[in-house]
């Protein structure tokens, strides 16, 4: 049993840390004070290969197995936390296309996500049907060789400035075997999009989408007709683990500032550590830590070998986003007034990292899919 990352992983690790600390911490609070969304990031990130670390070499991507991923998500989370959804959206994206996609799909539509001249986005949330997915309304009416989209996306991440979107639709009967999933140009006319003025992740672009009549032919359908549902929802049995690292990368620089000011702090005469209250809460929180981290990479793991991995997912989605705004608060609290401040990066990370709590899956829908798991569907809510 290794628990450790071996010599060519470690050596994407630690590069990764120098191009975050010198490419993307400067912008992490620019951008969200801005609420802007630079397009020079996806060429940033592209340049080292992190927009198409699942996307095979063939196509321009990295072919990288998921522990990769995972890395790449937890590195960039401690840099700019809003910055790893370029890395949890083409992960999840590339999944779905290689998966499910013709060849010849795939070679039209990889390499530009992979050079990050492509940003896509994910479109599955509708104003009545969150996690409720397998009954969205969004249509696609038959119109000649193709459909016409009809309906309206909510929730999107990135949608105010993506480009191409995943997009599942409603083309057969009820349910989960009448939705179809197609590959989708957002630069037309017959979309509109609404950004939201979001408490935290102010530089993702999270929006409303309204399709009037969006165009799109048999080219743009990702596999089967009826099958994207289920396609598209596999993808998310690792992603998630993904955003486990992606929140808990921004929790351990927290925790890591914390411990630093808890040497530096002079109180009564002594560093501030020597207090229980002040140590014992890092002490937990760190012991927490560690126990989540190794969630999400068992999970990436087991996805790698081959192996089910849908109930670490879970447990990673379940477990990890709620940890991380827990050490950021505690962390903020060390600091005290002077992390109140908009010049600390700590009240930005605490904001960012509470939209995962809510977004790709709430922690209800976790526990959920661990009881049935655990249980067995029979047995289970």
């Amino acid at each position: 049993m290794d628990f450790g990352f071996d010599a060519d992983q470690e050596a994407f690790r630690q590069e990764l840390r120098r191009f975050a600390e010198k490419t993307l911490v400067p912008h992490y609070q620019a951008d969200d004070r801005a609420g802007r969304f630079r397009r020079e990031l996806a060429a940033d990130m592209a340049g080292m290969g992190l927009t198409g670390l699942r996307i095979p070499e063939a196509h321009g991507g990295q072919q990288a197995t998921a522990v990769v991923a995972g890395i790449a998500a937890e590195e960039v989370g401690r840099a700019d936390f809003n910055a790893g959804y370029l890395i949890v959206n083409t992960a999840l994206i590339s999944d779905i296309v290689v998966r499910n996609a013709t060849e010849e799909q795939q070679r039209a539509w990889l390499p530009g996500i992979a050079a990050g001249e492509v940003v896509p986005c994910l479109a599955i949330t509708e104003p009545g049907h969150g996690t409720d997915a397998a009954n969205l309304e969004l249509r696609a009416v038959p119109d000649g060789a193709g459909w016409r989209l009809e309906g309206e996306k909510t929730s999107i991440t990135l949608g105010t400035v993506a480009d191409r979107a995943v997009v599942l639709a409603r083309t057969g009967g009820p349910g989960a075997r009448g939705v179809s999933a197609f590959w989708v140009d957002l630069d037309t006319p017959r979309l509109s999009r609404s950004g939201f003025d979001d408490l935290g992740g102010r530089a993702i672009g999270r929006a409303s989408l309204y399709f009037d009549g969006v165009p799109v032919g048999r080219g743009e359908l990702i596999g089967e007709e009826g099958g994207g549902f289920v396609s598209v929802m596999q993808g998310f049995d690792y992603s998630r683990a993904i955003i486990g690292l992606a929140c808990l990368g921004a929790a351990q620089v927290s925790l890591e500032e914390a411990l630093q000011w808890a040497r530096d702090r002079q109180a009564f005469g002594q560093p501030i550590g020597r207090f229980q209250g002040v140590a014992f809460p890092l002490a937990e929180y760190a012991t927490q830590l560690r126990g989540a981290r190794h969630v999400c990479y068992e999970a990436l793991w087991r996805k790698d070998c081959g192996l089910e991995h849908g109930a670490e997912a879970a447990m990673a989605k379940l477990w990890a986003p709620r940890l991380a705004t827990q050490v950021i608060h505690q962390c903020l609290l060390t600091f005290g007034h002077l992390a109140y401040s908009v010049d600390s990066p700590l009240g930005q990370r605490l904001r960012d990292v509470i939209g995962l709590e809510i977004g790709d899956g709430t922690a209800q829908a976790s526990t959920l899919v661990i009881a049935r798991h655990l249980l067995g569907r029979a047995y289970a809510p």
